[in-house]
C-alpha cells in the first residue's frame, strides 16, 4: 500500500531514466557509507553484549549483525530483529532474551540520536518552521517521538536499577492472568532480559555506546547526502527558473530525511521496508521543494543500492555460520 502511494502519479520510465543518469561515483560512495554502518553497529553492540556476557569476540557479533539485517531485508514485520538475537544466542555466550534486551536498548539509543539530529535540521534557519508531513508539524513529530524514546529509556533505567522490584511486580501481574507455571516461566525470561540492560548501569560504556550511536547516524546521514549528489537533487530557485538554477540540498536536509525515513520504516511492514522508505523519502524531500518524481527516483535508486550489499553479505555469512533461513524463521522463537 505504501509503495502504491509512493509511486502514485510517477512513471516508471522516469524513475529508470533518473537512476540511469545518477553520478556513479557519488552513488558508489553512498552505498559504501551505508554499508559501513553495519560494522559500526557491530562495534557498538559488542560493548553492550560484553556488559551482559563478559568478553565477546568481534567475529560472532558481526555475523549476528550481518545475518540480522539481511533477515530484515527478506522477512516481513522486522523479523530480522528476532533473527539477530537468535543468531547471537547461537554464536555468543548469551541468552536469547538477554540479546533481545540489548537490541531494545540499541533501538532507544538510535531513536534519541536520530531525534537529536532531526532537531538540528529543523533548527536550520533555512528550514520552514511551519513544514508539515501528513498534516502534522515536523517539529511536533520530532518532539513527540523524542519524548517517547526518553520515556522508554526512563522505564528501562528504572527496571535495571531496581530489578527485584520490577520482577516482583511483573510476577504479581502475570499470576493474575496466567497459570503459576507459565507466569514463573515468563518471570524467568524477564530476569534474563534485565541482564541485557546492564549497559545502563555502566557510565563509561554507556558513554561509548552514545558516541558510537552518534558516529553511526552521522555516517548514515552523509550516505543520504552523497545520494543527493548522485541524483543531482536541488532546492528549486523559484517557479519557472531553469532546472539547474537551484541550490544543492544542505547536509541538514540529509539529517532530516534520515530521521523521517527512520520513523517511517519503524512500522513493521514488508521485507526491506519497500514502500515505506520511498513514501517517507517523497514526503521528506517534498519539504525542500524537490519534485515527487525526483524524490522517488532517488529513493528507489538509493534503497536498491543500500539493500543489495548487506543482503548478499548476510546470506554469505549465514551459509558460513552453518545456519539456514528456515532456522531463522522458526528458531527466533527459542527464548532459552
Amino acid at each position: 500500500m505504501a509503495l502504491y502511494f509512493a509511486l502514485r502519479g510517477i512513471s516508471l520510465a522516469v524513475i529508470g531514466r533518473e537512476i540511469a543518469h545518477a553520478n556513479p561515483w557519488w552513488y558508489a560512495l553512498s552505498v559504501a557509507l551505508a554499508t559501513l554502518t553495519f560494522p559500526i553497529r557491530t562495534m557498538r553492540w559488542r560493548i553492550m553484549l560484553e556488559r551482559s556476557a563478559g568478553p565477546v569476540a568481534l567475529r560472532p557479533v558481526w555475523q549476528a549483525t550481518a545475518i540480522g539485517f539481511m533477515a530484515n531485508n527478506i522477512l516481513p514485520a522486522r523479523g530480522g530483529e528476532l533473527a539477530r538475537a537468535y543468531v547471537a544466542s547461537r554464536l555468543v555466550p548469551v541468552r536469547f532474551a538477554t540479546a533481545l534486551a540489548s537490541l531494545a536498548v540499541e533501538r532507544v539509543f538510535d531513536g534519541l540520536v536520530l531525534v537529536m539530529l532531526l532537531a538540528a535540521a529543523i533548527a536550520d534557519p533555512g528550514f520552514s518552521s511551519t513544514a508539515t508531513i501528513g498534516g502534522r508539524s515536523v517539529a511536533t513529530i520530532a518532539t513527540w517521538t523524542g519524548a517517547l524514546f526518553v520515556a522508554v529509556l526512563g522505564v528501562l533505567f528504572a527496571v535495571v536499577h531496581a530489578p527485584a522490584g520490577a520482577l516482583a511486580l511483573a510476577g504479581r501481574a502475570l499470576r493474575k492472568v496466567l497459570p503459576a507455571r507459565a507466569a514463573d516461566s515468563l518471570v524467568g525470561l524477564a530476569r534474563h532480559f534485565i541482564v541485557g540492560l546492564s549497559i545502563l548501569r555502566a557510565p563509561r560504556d554507556f558513554g561509548l555506546v552514545v558516541a558510537w550511536s552518534l558516529v553511526l547516524w552521522l555516517v548514515n546521514g552523509v550516505a543520504f547526502y552523497t545520494g543527493f549528489l548522485a541524483f543531482h537533487l536541488q532546492v528549486p530557485a523559484f517557479p519557472g527558473a531553469p532546472a539547474d538554477a537551484g541550490a544543492a540540498l544542505p547536509l541538514t536536509a540529509a539529517l532530516l530525511l534520515q530521521g523521517v525515513v527512520a520513523i517511517g520504516v519503524s512500522i513493521p511492514s514488508s521485507p526491506g521496508f519497500f514502500g515505506l522508505f520511498e513514501y517517507a523519502s517523497r514526503a521528506g524531500l517534498g519539504l525542500y521543494g524537490v519534485s515527487a518524481a525526483a524524490a522517488v527516483s532517488f529513493a528507489v535508486g538509493i534503497h536498491l543500492g543500500w539493500f543489495v550489499p548487506i543482503t548478499v553479505i548476510g546470506l554469505w555469512t549465514l551459509a558460513r555460520a552453518h545456519l539456514s533461513l528456515g532456522e531463522l524463521r522458526g528458531g527466533s522463537g527459542d527464548v532459552r
